[in-house]
């Protein structure tokens, strides 16, 4: 589709334009493998930049002369003095459950541990009684307010973990809850089994049990019935051992499931080498991880999903070590691990909170928010950089350059997002957003 301009060239005709960036972040030439090392630092940043959105994909990107010769649009939208970024994808989240845990803040700031937590029936288990107890409707209801949060915050990939039903059916509702939520939202929702999250009280005493239930009942069944995309397994003391880990991964391929690992959080026991022995996708948290751990995932392409929100809320006082990482040659992404016990729906808070904890440049953050968060979710090659035949899902911030990610973190620097083509979040016209569905 096109037009004819007044001195006769054809210009093609976009959904939309979006003109005159101060700074464009593309982060492009990544679709095939995560930035790693000193490729985290380099953003690809066109200044007065312009991109094209047609049917949903971006079509164009250059400088704003370029693209305004080549296109028109139906919605032309101006960043001047602004900066446009891929929209964040946020590789780890929990985000169906019902209830809340605040009284399980309180006991962090008196000195608990999670552990001491766990133990005692609190923490995960907690939220699986409350979540079993909850309608399929009230979980949908719930997730679409957490994702409109997300949204409005720049978030348009999310991965979601079930893991608070931990038996069959309450983890199988979790999931069919998620599938709703993500025909429903304009965010895109990607679904990971882990009934592996923690031991439910019926079976303390008896891991192994519970273990064999997982691969040999609640695998199979969520595998057949497509409800999932990956697996994932909480590894560490007091929850599941490697043994156990590795049984349900193992399992959970053969039923044509992914891997991810919650691996080294609390203490020091192989995770991150078992994610490089199983070549998983990811291993998430690396509080704890070897340097040898560490080295195993750069050799066989593991990406490092790190969680510094979940260290802050848990009062915790050690950091993964990003830096080593980086070094070592890990890809290095981040997630805001929201959960019950870690209320945050803000990927930009994530990103300050690399910066200010790991030593992260914000460029190495605002990677490992998008290109390397989509790759931690096999996702790539759709979405997290500004490239021609991608989703075009893209955040538009009031800011004049990308170093105020990390540095300005108490107010949202949002001021527009686009997901799948369409503009959904418009804060510079409306006191509040309005969220669209996927349908509309």
């Amino acid at each position: 589709m096109s037009n004819r301009t007044s001195k006769g060239k054809t210009r093609e005709i976009a959904d939309i334009l979006i003109v005159n960036a101060e700074e464009m972040l593309t982060i492009a030439g990544s679709s095939q493998k995560p930035r790693t090392g000193r490729q985290m630092r380099e953003l690809e940043i066109i200044r007065d930049g312009a991109l094209a959105i047609r049917e949903g994909k971006i079509v164009a990107v250059g400088k704003t002369q370029e693209i305004t010769k080549a296109f028109r649009g139906n919605y032309v939208l101006s960043a001047k003095g602004k900066t446009v970024l891929p929209g964040f994808v946020d590789p780890h989240t929990h985000l169906v459950f019902a209830g809340s845990r605040e009284d399980e803040f309180e006991m962090y700031v008196e000195g608990a541990s999670f552990m001491d937590l766990l133990n005692s029936g609190d923490a995960i288990l907690k939220t699986t009684r409350e979540t079993r107890r909850a309608r399929i409707e009230k979980l949908v209801e719930t997730g679409l307010e957490r994702l409109d949060a997300m949204l409005s915050h720049g978030t348009t990939t999310v991965e979601t973990k079930s893991g608070y039903g931990l038996n069959t059916a309450d983890e199988i509702k979790i999931l069919e809850a998620t599938k709703r939520i993500n025909q429903l939202h304009s965010i895109n929702v990607v679904p990971t089994f882990m009934g592996a999250h923690a031991v439910p009280t019926e079976y303390r005493q008896n891991t192994d049990e519970y273990v064999d239930i997982i691969t040999q009942e609640t695998i199979p069944k969520i595998a057949k019935a497509g409800l999932a995309e990956f697996c994932d397994v909480f590894c560490d003391r007091g929850v599941f051992n490697t043994e156990q880990t590795k049984r349900i991964l193992k399992g959970s391929r053969q039923a044509g499931l992914k891997q991810k690992i919650h691996a080294d959080h609390l203490n020091r026991l192989g995770g991150a080498e078992i994610a490089a022995e199983i070549s998983a996708t990811s291993a998430d948290h690396l509080n704890f991880s070897s340097p040898e751990g560490i080295k195993a995932m750069a050799q066989k392409g593991v990406v490092g999903v790190l969680l510094p929100a979940a260290t802050f809320s848990m009062m915790m006082n050690k950091y993964a070590d990003a830096r080593l990482m980086i070094d070592s040659g890990v890809a290095v992404a981040l997630g805001t691990d929201f959960n019950a016990g870690n209320w945050i729906l803000n990927m930009q808070l994530a990103i300050a909170m690399a910066c200010h904890f790991m030593r992260l440049t914000s460029a190495e953050a605002i990677t490992a928010a998008t290109i390397n968060a989509a790759h931690a979710i096999c996702r790539g090659n759709e979405v997290g950089s500004l490239e021609v035949g991608k989703q075009a899902d893209v955040a538009v911030l009031n800011v004049p350059n990308h170093k105020f990610l990390g540095y300005s973190f108490s107010v949202n620097l949002v001021e527009k997002v686009i997901a799948d083509g369409r503009l959904v979040v418009d804060r510079e016209k409306q006191d509040e957003p309005v969220f669209l569905s996927k349908n509309e």
